[in-house]
């Protein structure tokens, strides 16, 4: 946690982002940033790059097909157990 440092809200409601919170988060002029409430507080973030966002998505694919993968072979297994399951059309 980095020390509080107290801003002055601009006329227009703007704010200066300190000079060290910039540079560690690698905030730079012209950048864009998102800003919500959360649990009663302003929030101020950098956005999510696409590259990011692809990764995410890249990485939950690679988390779902190993549980599908992992369910196959449950599902082998009790089929092997228990015999094929029923057929639900009459």
């Amino acid at each position: 946690m980095t020390d509080v440092d107290t801003r002055t809200v601009g006329e227009r409601g703007q704010v200066t982002i300190p000079k060290q919170l910039r540079e560690a988060f690698g905030i730079q002029g012209g950048d864009e940033v998102t800003i919500h409430e959360e649990d009663g507080k302003i929030v101020i973030e950098t956005p999510v790059s696409r590259s990011e966002l692809a990764a995410g998505y890249r990485n939950r694919a690679d988390q779902h097909r190993e549980i599908t993968e992992a369910f196959a072979g449950v599902s082998q297994e009790a089929n092997s157990q228990l015999g094929e399951p029923p057929s639900w059309e009459e």
